[in-house]
């Protein structure tokens, strides 16, 4: 069982969880970091095997009711553990198959939120994708779990899409701030981007001390031996973030996430998730 600085992939019994796979194996290959596959199971009770138990009267029925009910759970609990041991030995096969040579698959019952709270000291990248098995029946463009997932880590959690490209350009949207200037450290000081052309974005309202800041930026990825390329386009971020993704051949885009509070989002709504409906493409998001 791996237990330190591990890139941890949480994948469910969709397609996309090859994606997810996918992304995980090419960052543990880039940082040099074991990998940890992991899927949650939820215990549902609620999802019962249709019988109908109305007519169960008599002496001694409650207790009979009560134990049959607790062994259709238990067969249940039996049939989700087999299943997803079998998912995950395929996706370790996948994974292997990448190239990973440190690898460890683990299911876990509980809420994916816990679950991966839990884990996070041990761990210096999550893996998730955006969209899981609910999609794969109401076309969801943006799973159920994701903001809920991300307010609750406080390490970066790469987002990812369908499909599997290699990253070969990153675009960071810089805003000066502090955890967009420590997402700037973070790309400078780790492996996951080193040899990359790094494009560095600020956006938004006009200000007076954006280029200082871009400039701040560049030297700091210049003198870890990046390739930058710097952008100060002022305008509306969502938009413009998209125009230079396709201008200049963006695979990979990085972004402080959900800096508000949920209830503000709530409100007023969340330009994280604006920007993560908007943008086909992987997403690294910094806390």
């Amino acid at each position: 069982m791996i237990e330190q600085d591990k890139v941890l992939a949480c994948v469910d019994q969709s397609h996309f969880a090859d994606h997810v796979t996918d992304y995980a194996a090419w960052a543990a290959k880039r940082m040099d970091a074991p990998l940890e596959l992991l899927h949650t199971l939820d215990r549902h009770p609620e999802l019962g095997n249709g019988k109908d138990h109305s007519g169960a009267i008599g002496m001694n029925s409650q207790e009979i009711l009560l134990t049959e009910l607790s062994q259709e759970d238990e067969a249940r609990s039996k049939a989700a553990r087999e299943t997803g041991r079998l998912f995950l030995n395929r996706l370790r096969e996948r994974a292997t198959n990448a190239g990973v040579t440190e690898l460890d698959v683990r299911q876990r019952h509980g809420s994916l939120q816990d679950t991966l709270t839990a884990q996070e000291n041990s761990v210096r990248l999550f893996v998730l994708g955006r969209r899981g098995e609910s999609a794969e029946v109401t076309q969801r463009d943006l799973g159920r779990n994701v903001e809920q997932v991300v307010r609750a880590l406080h390490k970066p959690i790469l987002t990812v899409t369908e499909g599997f490209t290699e990253p070969k350009r990153i675009l960071i949207a810089f805003d000066g701030g502090i955890i967009t200037r420590r997402g700037v450290e973070m790309v400078a000081a780790s492996p996951l981007f080193k040899d990359l052309p790094v494009h560095v974005l600020m956006s938004g309202e006009p200000r007076a001390d954006g280029p200082k800041q871009l400039d701040w930026a560049k030297d700091v990825l210049g003198a870890a031996g990046f390739d930058v390329t710097p952008h100060w386009l002022p305008g509306d971020a969502e938009r413009v973030i998209a125009q230079t993704v396709t201008g200049q051949g963006i695979d990979m885009l990085i972004m402080g996430a959900y800096a508000h509070s949920f209830w503000r989002s709530w409100l007023f709504g969340s330009k994280t998730t604006e920007l993560l409906r908007s943008a086909k493409l992987p997403t690294l998001l910094l806390r």
